[in-house]
């Protein structure tokens, strides 16, 4: 008969290699991002940024799963470094969009080689890191409803 507290083991609980995987993947993305003055949520805004050049901070929070409390000091240091510019839209002022500037761009030239770099931290065979990304993806899509 199982135990009633069986659910309450730490190994029987899917969030929680996602979460210590989690903290080990950024944990080896520290020594790449601080060569480039980045933190790692930082890093992946940008990665945004250069995809799209101008976001609303509403959009760029929903693609980031990032709320305004998290989101704010972060575009505020961003802008500080001169790789972001923050401007209310003209057609809604109550529209914040997030721009990536000049110097925000040629970032990208120095950031280029750290997906390259993460990938020969791990052993995982390309087409298992392609299906855990579709799972993980297939996670996510099934918690946001």
């Amino acid at each position: 008969m199982d135990n009633k507290f069986d659910a309450l083991r730490l190994e029987n609980q899917l969030c929680f290699p996602l979460y210590a995987c989690s903290k080990e993947i950024i944990r080896r993305y520290t020594p790449f991002l601080d060569e480039i003055g980045l933190t790692y949520t930082q890093y992946i805004t940008m990665m945004v940024l250069w995809e799209h050049k101008k976001i609303s901070v509403r959009e760029l929070g929903s693609i980031l799963y990032l709320d305004s409390g998290t989101l704010t000091p972060l575009l505020k240091k961003l802008e500080q470094k001169n790789y972001i510019t923050r401007k209310r839209s003209g057609e809604d002022e109550r529209v914040l969009l997030v721009s990536v500037t000049d110097e925000g761009e040629a970032l990208k030239e120095r950031a280029v080689s750290i997906p390259e770099k993460m990938s020969a931290c791990s052993s995982l065979p390309p087409q298992t890191g392609a299906e855990l990304y579709r799972i993980l993806y297939e996670l996510l899509d099934s918690l946001k409803k």
